[in-house]
């Protein structure tokens, strides 16, 4: 089998082709027509990239779980990480870890210590004076961080990395 890492990249980057694909399919429609089933197709797929970054992460705590033989697949990997001295890793993916769980959850405790470090994240979190939707943007839909292109790559890079690091400090975890 192959690894998580390498199937996640396959899986994110062909879903993110479609989706992206059936977008500007969409736009084009709704150029010519101005209908509203391809503006419902657009926000349909804006949503489609939503649930494609919490089912990427919630899969990968499922992962970690079996490989690292434990019930909390994410604490385990930020003490090994903490444990390495992957210190910036560590609170890289801590961030992703709280902004999957701001769109799972809503708002909550996530969200707001995300609000507490908006300004030091490398994606867009929903604020009075930074909105995740543009002004105008038909095509949004609602959610406390923007998930976009940038936001999902990023999140399969942190897994890659935090995977990687794992397995350099327990050989015998198969990613």
């Amino acid at each position: 089998m192959h690894s998580f890492s390498e199937l996640a990249y396959r899986c994110t980057n062909f879903s993110l082709a479609k989706i992206n694909e059936g977008y500007d399919l969409s736009v084009k429609a709704l150029s010519e027509t101005g209908a509203t089933p391809p503006l419902k197709n657009m926000q349909a797929l804006n949503l489609q990239k939503m649930i494609h970054a919490v089912g990427l992460f919630s899969v990968y705590e499922a992962h970690l779980q079996r490989r690292l033989h434990c019930r909390d697949g994410f604490k385990e990997a930020k003490s090994i990480l903490e444990q390495a001295g992957e210190i910036s890793l560590k609170d890289k993916f801590h961030d992703y870890y709280l902004a999957i769980n701001a769109l799972k959850h809503g708002d909550g405790a996530s969200y707001n210590n995300l609000v507490a470090k908006f300004n030091n994240l490398d994606f867009v979190v929903d604020t009075p004076t930074t909105p995740v939707q543009e002004e105008g943007d038909v095509s949004g839909v609602e959610g406390l961080v923007l998930v976009d292109d940038d936001f999902i790559q990023n999140c399969l890079a942190v897994i890659t990395e935090v995977s990687e690091c794992i397995s350099k400090q327990r050989p015998d975890f198969l990613d």
